[in-house]
């Protein structure tokens, strides 16, 4: 929203801005970083940027609309200290920004808003990764979402992309000199839209697990569809399939060179899937029991030493040693107290507390399913927010 449309007209000062990407480095520094979040107090709460050098006063714009701005709004903000303005876009941060510095307040504004903020990807190689070839990792802080790409002998796939992120797979891909040959989906995800079907459009093959489309993908004649133990070759390394339903009924892991587990949503670093989001509240003990069953004698039955990596991570996750979210089976289980219970117990468990299912889930799973159109702009406003996959962490860990 600019200042045109809020209805007021833009300051005579300049104001300065940073970039998202000039943000999170500050914010990786541990630089202490003060933001006035400027949106509605309802997006505020449900999605923001938050670290533990980071403070954030929710203030929303239309509290800085009048020519005389109370007081009591002043008195929120501090006078000795920079402060970074946001909003949705960009544009009434700018105009808040402008209105601060006016008043002798430190600012600047973030560019794009929390849209730029969700523009940002970065790319981080697992280092303990020891199986044919090299490992990175994608993350998206914004949101969470996590995916990776293997390549070797002039190969790579991708696993579990997002649509957004289409050009960068295929760049990056470029700049390592190698091609591009799969694109591969864990599940129908609830939280983004997924790249899969854009990289198939670039002349990449699509994977996605044969049990997801039961649930009604509309483009099987567009992707290779791949049951539990096909094998993907990328030069040497080896991707293969391994069934790990629990999530959601087609829920598929990736085992990359006996080294490397992408899980999906299934089992991250801190955490384990939520069950509800196919079968719902109803069916969600059974799914519970999947997934208890999936973890039990599929994931866990694993070498220790074998990599985890799920396709998100939250913010009680804490990275590794290497930057990035993953961990080995034999840590895990010696830390998440859900993968020591009994059956009852983690049944009990997961469904015990689980948070607010994903932002816009349904209309999200319909595109993935190919049942629903989206633009690249309605794609990328849908999957902005948390992704809220995982079941809640608060007794999933033990101390």
């Amino acid at each position: 929203m600019n200042p045109d449309e809020l209805g007021v007209e833009m300051p005579d000062v300049t104001v300065e801005s940073t970039s998202p990407e000039a943000l999170k480095a500050r914010i990786d520094d541990g630089q202490e970083v003060t933001l006035l979040d400027t949106r509605m107090s309802s997006d505020f709460e449900e999605w923001a940027i938050k670290g533990e050098n980071v403070e954030t006063i929710n203030v929303p714009y239309f509290q800085f609309l009048d020519d005389e701005i109370d007081e009591a709004v002043l008195d929120q903000l501090p006078e000795d200290e920079h402060m970074t303005v946001l909003c949705a876009k960009g544009g009434a941060s700018e105009y808040v920004a402008a209105e601060l510095s006016i008043r002798g307040y430190d600012v600047d504004h973030l560019e794009d808003g929390m849209e730029g903020w969700a523009s940002i990807y970065e790319a981080v190689e697992v280092s303990g990764y020891d199986g044919n070839g090299t490992l990175l990792q994608y993350q998206r802080p914004s949101s969470g979402c996590l995916g990776y790409m293997v390549y070797e002998g002039g190969e790579a796939a991708v696993i579990d992309p997002l649509r957004a992120f289409t050009d960068r797979y295929l760049e990056d891909a470029a700049d390592l000199g190698v091609e591009l040959t799969y694109a591969i989906d864990t599940h129908i995800h609830a939280d983004h839209v997924s790249g899969v079907r854009a990289l198939v459009d670039e002349g990449v093959e699509g994977v996605i697990p044969e049990a997801a489309a039961d649930r009604g993908v509309t483009y099987t004649d567009r992707v290779t569809l791949a049951s539990d133990g096909d094998e993907f070759e990328v030069g040497d390394a080896t991707i293969e399939t391994v069934f790990t339903p629990g999530h959601t009924t087609g829920m598929t892991s990736y085992l990359v060179d006996d080294s490397f587990l992408a899980t999906g949503d299934g089992l991250f670093t801190e955490s384990v899937a939520r069950p509800d989001l196919e079968e719902g509240d109803e069916g969600a003990p059974d799914a519970a029991r999947m997934l208890y069953e999936s973890l039990q004698e599929r994931v866990l039955a694993l070498d220790d030493d074998v990599l985890i990596g799920g396709a998100h991570f939250s913010d009680a996750a804490e990275p590794a040693a290497d930057g990035t979210y993953t961990a080995p089976i034999g840590e895990l289980v010696e830390d998440m107290d859900a993968l020591t219970m009994d059956e009852e117990d983690f049944v009990e468990l997961v469904l015990s507390d689980m948070p607010p299912r994903p932002a816009n889930y349904e209309d999200i799973i319909a595109t993935n399913l190919g049942q629903q159109q989206a633009d690249d702009e309605e794609a990328f406003t849908l999957e902005l927010g948390p992704n809220n996959c995982a079941a809640s962490q608060d007794a999933l860990t033990g101390d």
